[in-house]
């Protein structure tokens, strides 16, 4: 290999790749932890080393020239290259402490880690836990975390996961939301009570006219995709919205609104790079992960 040709700064192919990922310079240097104008200057200084433009602005935004598509998978492979270096120099030692990050759903994040978190930072007070807040599926193998949380099976070779068990959705409203309706004890019995959509996909009308509700005849008077708010909404008497009964069931101020009601159930996994078994402190955190959530 003739490296006499490599002249370029890696620090500036990184500041590429992530401005590239992130879709404008404001957020990358958030997401690297740097200022929007020495991102800038990286990103220019690459350009001239190159003798290439890599960006062109698009309103308020930046999208990759052709010359920018063309060596964007190129520092892909490079940045994949240097989070696996990362790993690998986290395998060689035995200590537990360094940065892990983990992604979950608003819900799970603010409702069940709090105490798994706490029991970690008791037992490896020099691990510093990142929580990635994401309802959406986090792109592990571009290293958006370490770990995550999701609800479906991984499909990509380069990821491994543990089912961890399958939970149960509920339908759950606060007391008072419940009186105001007279208690009903059928599902067609909640005409016109007000529900808390999830989504624009119409899954949870779809899911409750399953279980007989008159979704016609009911009220979705609020639409979320933040199932914390939503739980606020709930836990106020606003209205009925579907949550994990481990959350549900230790509120004390809500109820599920049929109790006898069979409950929607879905899949918990634990999911993280195949490399995930080279470095100590993201096992660590694995373990105390699944041990929590099971």
């Amino acid at each position: 290999m003739d490296w006499r040709a490599v002249t370029f700064d890696w620090n500036r192919v990184r500041a590429f790749l992530v401005t590239a990922e992130e879709g404008s310079l404001s957020a990358a240097a958030r997401a690297l932890g740097l200022t929007q104008p020495t991102l800038g200057r990286q990103v220019e200084a690459l350009e001239r080393e190159l003798g290439v433009a890599l960006f062109e602005r698009h309103g308020r935004g930046l999208g990759l020239t052709p010359a920018g598509e063309d060596l964007l998978a190129h520092a892909r492979r490079m940045g994949d290259g240097a989070s696996d270096l990362a790993l690998a120099v986290a395998g060689l030692s035995d200590e537990i402490a360094g940065e892990v990050s983990i992604s979950a759903s608003d819900i799970y994040a603010a409702r069940l880690f709090p105490p798994i978190l706490a029991r970690l930072h008791a037992e490896h007070p020099d691990l510093r836990i990142e929580v990635v807040v994401d309802n959406q599926l986090s792109d592990l193998r571009r290293r958006a975390a370490d770990l995550a949380i999701r609800n479906v099976r991984p499909d990509d070779p380069e990821l491994i996961g543990r089912k961890l068990r399958d939970a149960a959705a509920r339908l759950y409203a606060s007391p008072e939301l419940l009186d105001r309706l007279g208690r009903p004890s059928t599902p067609e019995g909640f005409a016109g009570a007000p529900v808390i959509e999830i989504d624009h996909s119409g899954a949870l009308e779809a899911m409750m006219a399953g279980m007989g509700f008159p979704v016609d005849r009911m009220k979705f008077p609020y639409r979320t995709g933040n199932f914390v708010a939503a739980w606020e909404m709930v836990r106020a008497g606003h209205a009925i919205c579907i949550i994990d009964d481990r959350i549900g069931d230790a509120e004390p101020g809500v109820e599920r609104i049929l109790p006898d009601l069979a409950p929607v159930h879905f899949p918990v996994w634990l999911v993280a790079h195949r490399d995930v078994r080279r470095a100590r402190r993201l096992r660590v955190v694995w373990d105390a992960l699944a041990d929590g959530l099971r």
